[in-house]
């Protein structure tokens, strides 16, 4: 048996950011950290590409909360407490320095998430933090207001804890039967598996942007869109996935996309075709690509509106004129599955925001029980938003624990 002021369990990023927040805080404290695996951080390894987008730049708390389908309304006050630049001067207090990418995306200036790693163990090692790697949760009990944590490795007993264990669906499980409402989980930040000869031999083309809607439903996206060997990818399809989480997970992922490729109506797009007869009348209507698409991505449409490749524009017919701005404006597409977005496995589900205290991220239904990160039911579109939430959420956790306020 081992006693502590303070369990954490989690090494990921919001568990490693609240135990040196709790340490730095106030340094009396005894933190003690419970990982399942060897070495713990493994999102934040490989997050961003191995390089670790560690926040985004948007600075102001009621625009950056339009980037969480669950959490919005939840963290707009935390966001006032702790946000972005609140993260950056962390990390540069602590000699890490971020940069700014064109999309908004901030990493580390050194291009590798190693240099935020090793930025938590250090800190957590001069902190005096205690690190127990492969111990696995198996039970949390309370008892005469003490957290009794039974592990695969031995026994923890601590005044406080703190759950920052992400997606773990053991640990909710543990969470319910402590009383607390657990909100079903479902992937978030998928891409869409499309069979479509349209797209079939195209892999690779990035239609810079444009406007996408699941029809049957009011969810819709801009953005740039990638055609894969699977399908659809890229942040307009992400957005997607991200905030119809729920609703395409009820459809089995199984629905109808219509793209606007070029982001203008159908009948405006018919007129300028119409006008492209005379100008362009000798030419080929596959040869010259209108409305700055990718080249291919063009070919593909007109070969799908019925027009044969050694078709000029004079020789093309109404109805052919039609069905093209048909498909360059309201495109239907059949998705047929899902796929995880790279590495990053993100779920909307978990503890119900209702039974949290947003002030504290203290749990409402028992007291010195606190939680960060994913663990919650809150997620956000990729950019970086998982991320600063938990460091948000973690921060405030942290000070709270500290007794500091």
């Amino acid at each position: 048996m081992i006693q502590a002021d303070v369990v954490i369990v989690g090494g990921g990023a919001s568990g490693f950011f609240a135990a040196i927040n709790i340490a730095t805080f106030n340094p009396e404290l005894k933190v003690i950290i419970l990982e399942r695996t060897k070495e713990g951080l493994k999102k934040v390894r490989i997050s961003g590409g191995g390089r670790c987008n560690v926040t985004h730049a948007e600075f102001i708390p009621q625009e950056l909360v339009l980037n969480y389908p669950r959490g919005e309304k939840e963290l707009l006050g935390p966001f006032h407490q702790f946000m972005t630049g609140d993260t950056v001067a962390w990390f540069e207090e602590r000699g890490v320095t971020l940069k700014i990418e064109d999309d908004g995306r901030m990493f580390p200036t050194s291009n590798t998430s190693q240099t935020i790693i090793d930025c938590f163990k250090n800190e957590a090692k001069k902190c005096g933090i205690t690190i127990k790697y492969e111990h696995v949760l198996k039970s949390i009990k309370k008892r005469d207001n003490i957290w009794c944590l039974d592990t695969n490795n031995g026994s923890f007993y601590a005044n406080k804890i703190l759950i920052a264990t992400g997606s773990s669906i053991k640990v909710w499980n543990l969470l319910e039967g402590l009383g607390h409402a657990i909100v079903t989980p479902v992937p978030s930040l998928f891409t869409f598996n499309v069979t479509d000869k349209r797209i079939k031999d195209i892999p690779g083309v990035v239609a810079k942007e444009v406007d996408i809607k699941v029809l049957g439903t009011h969810l819709e996206s801009q953005g740039p869109l990638l055609i894969t060997h699977e399908g659809f990818s890229a942040p307009a399809i992400l957005k997607l996935s991200a905030f119809g989480a729920l609703e395409l997970a009820e459809r089995g992922y199984r629905f109808q996309i219509q793209i606007n490729f070029i982001k203008i109506p159908y009948g405006d797009c018919l007129e300028v075709l119409k006008e492209l007869k005379y100008p362009m009348a000798k030419k080929k209507v596959i040869k010259f690509t209108q409305f700055g698409l990718p080249k291919r991505l063009w070919q593909q449409l007109v070969l799908a509106s019925g027009i044969k490749a050694h078709v000029i524009w004079a020789d093309a017919s109404k109805p052919q004129l039609e069905r093209l701005s048909a498909q360059l404006t309201k495109a239907v597409f059949q998705v047929k599955g899902k796929s995880t977005f790279k590495e990053e496995f993100v779920t909307a589900g978990g503890v119900d925001l209702k039974e949290i205290n947003f002030k504290t991220f203290e749990s409402k239904v028992h007291k010195n029980l606190y939680f960060a990160g994913e663990v919650l039911n809150i997620d956000a579109v990729t950019g970086g938003f998982n991320f600063q939430n938990a460091w948000t959420g973690a921060y405030i956790a942290a000070r709270h624990i500290s007794n500091t306020e």
